[in-house]
C-alpha cells in the first residue's frame, strides 16, 4: 500500500514477487507520476490499482505492506488481516546487530557519517531505512549471524509502525535531537515524542542509548532507558557522565575514566549543528570498537550527503548550497547560523503547522530572502517583515527564485536553498526539490563557463 517514489514500495514489491507471491500494488498517485518506478516492475506479473484504493484489495489480501506515510487510522488498513512494513519484515529476518538512529534533524548526516567510516573497516556494513534505501534490498545478506552491523535510519512514522512488535532490539540506539515536526500528522508534541521513544523500548540492558544532554528530552530518554547511556553535548560534560562533547571546536569522548579526541577542529561541513551530528557518529563508532584516532581521521574525510548543506557549485565567486532536506523552520535557522559571510536565502513552501521559534531570530541573518509560494511562506512573511530583511517573491516557481538570487549575488556570497517547509504541491518531495535546484544551479554554472570561454575567443 503506497508504492511511493523513494524506493521502499519498490523494494517490498520486488521482495515478495521474486518469492512467488501474488502482489497487488495500490497507490493514490496516478500512473503518470509513478511511471519511473513502474518501469522497473514491468517484467513482473503484478496487479495494479492506481489513482485510488479499493477496499476489496485489502479484504482479500493475506498481508498488507504499508508505506510509512500512510496514516495508521486508514480505513483500508483496518480492513486488512495483517499489516507490516519493509522495516518490520527486514527485522524479522535479520540476524546482524542493528545500529538504529532517529531524531527530528541530523539523523541522515549521522548515519551516513557512520557508514562512511565503518565501511573502511567492515566493508559488508549496510545502511538503510528512512535514508531512501529499503533494507529489503540487502536482506539476503543479513540472514546469517555476523558481527558486521546494519545501520537503520528510522523516522517517527517507521518507529510507530513497529510498536508492540518487539523486534527492534538495537545494539546501539541514538536520538539526535527533538524539534517540533510532522505536527500535521500528530495531535500533540507528546505523541510525536512517544513514537521517537520506541527506538529504545525493547533495547537490551547491555546495549547503549546515545542522546542529548543539552535538552530536556534527551535527559528524559536517559532516565527512562534500561540500557547504558552516552550523552552528547555542545559543551564539556560534567565529570561523572559518559559521552561526547565539543570543546574549542574539537570533539572528545569521555568513557571508562579517560577523555580522548574523536573529532578534529577542521571538518568539511559548516555549522555547529553538523559538528554535533558528527559527535553522534563518533560515539556510535567508538561503541563499534574503533580507535579514537581512526574515528577522527575518518570523520575528517566525510563530505556530507545530498540535500543537506550540500555544496552544489561556485559561480562568480558565490557558493550555492542545497539544503532542501530542511523541512522545518528550526533547520533553516541552524543552516543560516552556520555561515560566516553574506547569505542569500531561498525558502518557503507548504505549512506543517509548526512553530517558528529560532526562525524568527535567524531571519535577520540573510542579506536578502527569495520566497517560494505556499502556506508556510504566508506564516514566514510577518517575521521577515518584522526583521526588516529585504525579500523578493513569493515566486510561483523555483527557477524564478534561483534566477533572481543569481542576478543579485556577488563574490563571497553563499546562496542557500533551505526551505523550512515541506514541498507538497510544487514538487514531488524534498528530494525532487533538491534535485531540481541542483540541476538549475548546474545549468547556471555551465552557462557561465561557456560565456567565459566565448569571451576569451579572439
Amino acid at each position: 500500500m503506497g508504492l511511493g517514489l523513494h524506493g521502499g514500495g519498490l523494494a517490498s514489491t520486488l521482495f515478495f514477487v521474486s518469492r512467488g507471491a501474488e502482489v497487488t500494488v495500490t497507490d493514490l498517485r496516478s500512473r503518470e507520476v509513478l511511471q519511473p518506478i513502474l518501469d522497473k516492475l514491468k517484467k513482473y506479473p503484478i496487479n495494479y490499482t492506481l489513482g485510488r484504493h479499493r477496499i476489496e484489495d485489502f479484504l482479500k489480501a493475506d498481508l498488507v505492506i504499508k508505506n510509512p506515510a500512510v496514516p495508521p487510522d486508514s480505513p483500508y488498513l483496518k480492513a486488512a488481516k495483517l499489516v507490516e512494513t519493509d522495516i518490520s519484515v527486514f527485522l524479522s529476518l535479520n540476524k546482524r546487530p542493528v545500529i538504529a538512529v532517529t531524531g527530528s534533524k541530523g539523523k541522515s548526516t549521522t548515519v551516513s557519517a557512520v557508514y562512511h567510516v565503518l565501511k573502511t573497516r567492515l566493508p559488508e556494513t549496510k545502511l538503510g531505512g528512512n535514508i531512501t534505501v529499503s533494507p529489503l534490498t540487502f536482506v539476503d545478506d543479513c540472514t546469517e549471524e555476523s558481527c558486521t552491523p546494519v545501520i537503520l535510519e528510522l523516522s517517527s512514522w517507521q518507529l510507530a509502525d513497529l510498536k508492540d512488535k518487539g523486534i527492534l532490539k538495537p545494539k546501539t540506539a541514538a536520538i539526535t535531537n527533538i524539534m517540533p515536526d510532522h505536527q500535521n500528522r500528530y495531535t500533540s508534541m507528546a505523541d510525536y515524542v512517544a513514537d521517537k521513544k520506541l527506538i529504545y523500548r525493547d533495547i537490551p540492558a547491555e546495549s547503549c542509548l546515545i542522546c542529548s544532554y543539552d535538552d530536556r528530552f534527551g535527559r528524559e530518554f536517559a532516565a527512562e532507558t534500561k540500557s547504558r547511556v552516552f550523552y552528547v553535548s555542545s559543551h564539556p560534560l560534567p565529570e561523572n557522565l559518559e559521552g561526547v562533547f565539543l570543546e574549542d571546536r574539537a570533539g572528545f569522548i569521555r568513557t571508562d575514566g579517560k577523555t580522548v579526541k574523536v573529532l578534529p577542529e577542521k571538518i568539511n561541513l559548516p555549522g555547529v549543528h553538523n559538528r554535533i551530528n558528527l559527535l553522534y557518529a563518533a560515539a556510535i563508532l567508538y561503541r563499534e570498537g574503533m580507535k579514537a584516532e581512526d574515528i577522527a581521521e575518518g570523520l575528517s574525510r566525510f563530505t556530507g550527503i545530498p540535500h543537506r548543506m550540500e555544496k552544489v557549485a561556485e559561480i562568480h565567486g558565490a557558493a550555492w548550497y542545497n539544503d532542501s532536506a530542511a523541512t522545518i523552520p528550526q533547520a533553516t535557522a541552524a543552516a543560516l547560523k552556520s555561515f560566516e559571510g553574506p547569505v542569500l536565502l531561498i525558502c518557503g513552501g507548504t505549512d506543517k503547522k509548526l512553530q517558528f521559534e529560532d526562525f524568527d531570530k535567524a531571519v535577520s541573518i540573510p542579506e536578502k530572502i527569495y520566497l517560494l509560494e505556499g502556506s508556510a511562506t504566508d506564516r514566514m512573511l510577518p517575521f521577515i517583515k518584522s526583521a526588516g530583511t529585504p525579500f523578493k517573491g513569493p515566486f510561483s516557481s523555483l527557477k524564478e527564485a534561483v534566477d533572481s538570487a543569481c542576478k543579485d549575488s556577488k563574490e563571497g556570497d553563499s546562496i542557500i536553498l533551505s526551505p523550512g517547509a515541506t514541498s507538497f504541491g510544487m514538487f514531488l518531495n524534498e528530494f525532487d526539490r533538491g534535485d531540481q535546484f541542483r540541476k538549475m544551479v548546474k545549468e547556471l554554472e555551465d552557462n557561465t563557463t561557456l560565456q567565459n570561454k566565448n569571451s576569451t575567443v579572439p
